[in-house]
């Protein structure tokens, strides 16, 4: 029988899982990699960090966030990662045909839980933005 596979190989796979639920919009599978008291996208709480992003990405078409440069720190149940993202992001409405792009690192921090390595907190450093941000902003 093979061998669990490592902490961060683990860590890493779950910061893909989160990239792929944000871009196919599954809010309860996004809800379900956070822990109870996670603080990310500036809110606390599952509920409220979930609504946050939501108001960005329910208003745009397609999305796609790619990861690199994946650097794991793990220390017990507890871990550190920080990854250079790329997110892309179409416009819907009347801003169809509108692009928006944002570039930087996500610095991530992880608990260990029963169901696994859950996203407890996350701070974005956005370093480049291209095209217009308004299609990624939240309708009045």
């Amino acid at each position: 029988m093979p061998e669990p596979a490592p902490d961060r190989v683990r860590i890493t796979d779950r910061l893909h899982v989160v990239a792929v639920l944000l871009d196919t919009k599954d809010w309860p599978g996004f809800a379900a990699t956070l822990t109870e008291d996670v603080v990310a996208y500036g809110r606390t709480g599952p509920a409220d960090v979930v609504a946050r992003v939501r108001s960005h990405l329910d208003v745009c078409g397609a999305t796609q966030h790619l990861l690199g440069n994946i650097r794991v720190d793990v220390d017990g149940d507890a871990a550190r990662t920080r990854c250079y993202f790329r997110a892309f992001h179409v416009g819907l409405g009347d801003r169809a045909g509108a692009t928006y792009e944002c570039l930087g690192e996500y610095r991530d921090e992880w608990r260990r839980e029963p169901s696994g390595w859950l996203l407890a907190g996350r701070v974005i450093d956005v370093r480049a933005e291209i095209g217009d941000r308004g299609v990624i902003a939240p309708l009045s």
